[in-house]
Formats: structure tokens, C-alpha cells, sequence
């Protein structure tokens, strides 16, 4: 049976790969008629994946399932410091998107650009991140991990409250974002405006 920690990482990658796909799609669809809407909601996504993988999802893989994997398998090592590295700079990057999301609202066109190519490229880099965590790390982690090993992960994994997945304890607060983003996101992402 696998490990519940392995089917809630992988839950909160298909999460976070949505919430991506998503800001992008909106990013290129663009303000239209709605610009106070298109930021409000932009500002909510990023702030979803500035809050919830950066501040949960990535401090309990850094934490807990890299060390293991790097001791047991370390021809993995340097994929790790590559993952390591990434969460490092994640929050950094996602708060410099927050700040150039600001600055074309705020200052107009002439900051559109530089915000696209950069969540463009943020995208990109994530997806990466998480494709080798994916085909790299978790496939070696089953491999070596002991029963020990999963049961310290499930129990940390379990406490997530990722609303994106709909399972597991629910936080009132994440409900409230992702609500917040579904509501006012233009379809087909959600039932807003376009």
C-alpha cells in the first residue's frame, strides 16, 4: 500500500500545477473589462502559492523526506540540492511577482510586460521543480525509506489543509481564498466575470 504522505505530496503537486496552469491562462487572458476583479483575483493566486506550498508543503519535504532519501540514496544528492536550493528561493520569487503584480496595477502597461515573462518563467520553474520531484526523488524514496521513515512523513503530510485537494482537515481560512479565487476568476477557471 503506499505511503499516505506519497499520495498527499502527490495530491498537492496536481493542486499547485492547476493553481499555476491557471494564473497563467489568466495572466493571458488579461484584465479586459475587469481590471480591479483581475488583480484582486491574481493577487489571491499568488498568495495561495506564496501561503500554502512555501510556508507547508515544502518546509516538510525539506525537513523530512529530503534528509532520508540523501542518506540512503545519494546519487540523488544532487537533485535534492537542486530541490533544496528551489524552496530556498520560492518564497523570494513568489513575493517578487506579488510586488511586480502591484506595480503594473498600480504604474499601468508599462509593467505588464516584465510581469508576464516573470510569471511565465516562475511557472516554467516550478513545474520543473515538481516534475523531478515526481520522477526522481519520490520514486527513489520508495525504494529506501523504512516503514519508520513513512510513518514520520504521513503523520506530518496528514496535517495539510490544502483546500485545491478537498480532502483531508479543512483550514477556514484556505477555504476562504480559494472560494475567493473561484468566485471571482472568470470561467473557465471559475464563475466570475470575464
Amino acid at each position: 500500500m503506499e505511503p499516505i504522505s506519497l499520495r498527499i505530496i502527490h495530491e498537492e503537486h496536481v493542486a499547485l500545477a492547476a493553481m499555476l496552469r491557471s494564473t497563467q491562462s489568466l495572466v493571458e487572458h488579461g484584465p479586459g473589462e475587469h481590471p480591479e476583479n483581475f488583480f484582486q483575483v491574481l493577487q489571491a493566486m499568488l498568495f495561495y502559492i506564496d501561503e500554502f506550498p512555501e510556508r507547508l508543503h515544502h518546509p516538510k519535504e525539506s525537513a523530512l523526506l529530503f534528509p532520508p532519501v540523501a542518506r540512503l540514496a545519494p546519487h540523488t544528492r544532487f537533485v535534492l540540492e537542486r530541490l533544496e536550493s528551489d524552496h530556498q528561493r520560492g518564497e523570494a520569487a513568489v513575493r517578487e511577482l506579488q510586488h511586480q503584480l502591484t506595480a503594473w496595477e498600480l504604474l499601468g502597461e508599462l509593467r505588464r510586460a516584465a510581469f508576464e515573462r516573470a510569471v511565465k518563467q516562475h511557472i516554467e520553474f516550478y513545474l520543473e521543480h515538481m516534475r523531478l520531484e515526481e520522477t526522481v526523488i519520490l520514486p527513489e524514496a520508495k525504494k529506501v525509506l523504512s516503514p519508520a521513515d513513512w510513518n514520520e512523513l504521513d503523520d506530518a503530510f496528514r496535517t495539510n489543509c490544502d483546500p485545491l485537494t478537498g480532502k483531508y482537515p479543512r483550514d477556514p481560512g484556505f477555504d476562504r481564498l480559494f472560494s475567493r479565487i473561484i468566485m471571482n476568476a472568470p470561467a473557465p477557471i471559475g464563475f466570475g466575470e470575464g
